[in-house]
């Protein structure tokens, strides 16, 4: 279930017995008040002192993170909005995100690098390469010494000739493939010929393309979120993001650094709340952010694939994602 809650406390529990000391901190959250997301962190650092106490491993101490917490946190980030089941959030940077508990998002960034695979497979092509030289020298008489030098020199050159060459490798397959943004497609084609009851919209983004399904509803926990998110190589962070809270997201504002606002919001770090007394820090940031991002769109509409029809639901998300991303302007994306 997603939760973005409007309230945030912290709590704080000790034992002590026979010189042995064990201190716990826990978040507490709440959409209804202070005093119930007070109560709560209470809850849960009597529960997490009574398992440490037991003997049981675990964290003392929760860090505070906006998103993605991998330790099972909601998301930690200001409500703007709530809209329905949507919930308009302004992120660690800045950026105001749609969160939603069921309307599918895929962010899919184009692949601008060689994977781990193809480095490794030069590597090895580099190093068989110099066995056969090897080889070769050893039948022509040369000695010990000498092919020992060889050796040497063919391995410090497979450490630091391997990345590059791979690199090399990877742009020239790219460059004729049609460049990223064009792999990039024919994948999302090829899924969508094996589903031929979904609808999904493309958007451009700065980094590669964003998917949105109108179709159905989706459980971020679905199998099949699984395999559209493996089959069209989402982005590892936010598919495990996804999973991590439930829920799925899309940034609908531009990223500061990219429209010309380069220090970071205040106060640092970005993570919400913040003490009363920073907040006007704050807001004047935002300010200045805010008056920078208008000119600015998240994304760009490109087109809609497949010939599934529309789940109204979905299709009030997908309207109000395209109002605040400004995808159908001709504002340059950020």
């Amino acid at each position: 279930m997603m939760i973005v809650p409007s309230f945030w406390a912290e709590a704080r529990a000790q034992y002590r017995r026979k010189g042995r000391q064990i201190t716990v901190r826990r978040f507490g959250w709440s959409d209804a008040s202070q005093e119930d997301a007070q109560q709560n962190a209470q809850l849960r650092v009597g529960e997490a002192l009574a398992r440490a106490v037991s003997g049981e491993p675990l964290p003392r101490r929760e860090r505070k993170v906006p998103y993605n917490g991998g330790d099972g946190l909601p998301i930690r980030e200001e409500v703007v909005d709530r809209i329905g089941e949507t919930v308009i959030t302004r992120n660690g940077y800045g950026a105001r995100c749609m969160n939603t508990p069921n309307v599918l998002f895929v962010d899919i960034d184009f692949n601008d690098g060689p994977g781990k695979r193809m480095i490794w497979g030069t590597a090895l092509f580099l190093l068989a390469a110099g066995a056969v030289m090897l080889v070769l020298m050893a039948a022509a008489g040369k000695g010990i010494g000498r092919l020992l030098a060889v050796a040497a020199v063919g391995v410090l050159l497979t450490l630091v000739l391997s990345a590059p060459i791979a690199q090399l490798v990877h742009r020239m397959v790219v460059r004729a493939q049609g460049g990223p943004e064009a792999i990039a497609r024919k994948n999302i084609l090829r899924f969508m010929a094996t589903r031929p009851d979904w609808l999904v919209h493309l958007y451009r983004t700065p980094a590669g393309f964003r998917l949105l399904a109108t179709h159905r509803l989706f459980d971020p926990l679905d199998a099949e979120v699984a395999e559209c998110f493996d089959a069209l190589a989402t982005d590892p962070v936010y598919a495990a993001m996804c999973l991590n809270q439930h829920c799925f997201r899309a940034r609908v504002s531009a990223k500061p650094w990219r429209i010309g606002i380069e220090d970071h919001i205040r106060p640092r770090p970005g993570t919400w709340p913040v003490l009363p007394e920073r907040l006007p820090a704050r807001r004047a940031w935002l300010e200045r952010y805010d008056r920078a991002a208008a000119g600015f769109a998240a994304c760009r509409f490109v087109e809609s694939i497949g010939k599934g029809a529309s789940n109204p639901a979905a299709q009030a998300v997908k309207q109000l994602h395209d109002e605040l991303s400004r995808a159908h302007s001709t504002l340059p994306i950020a």
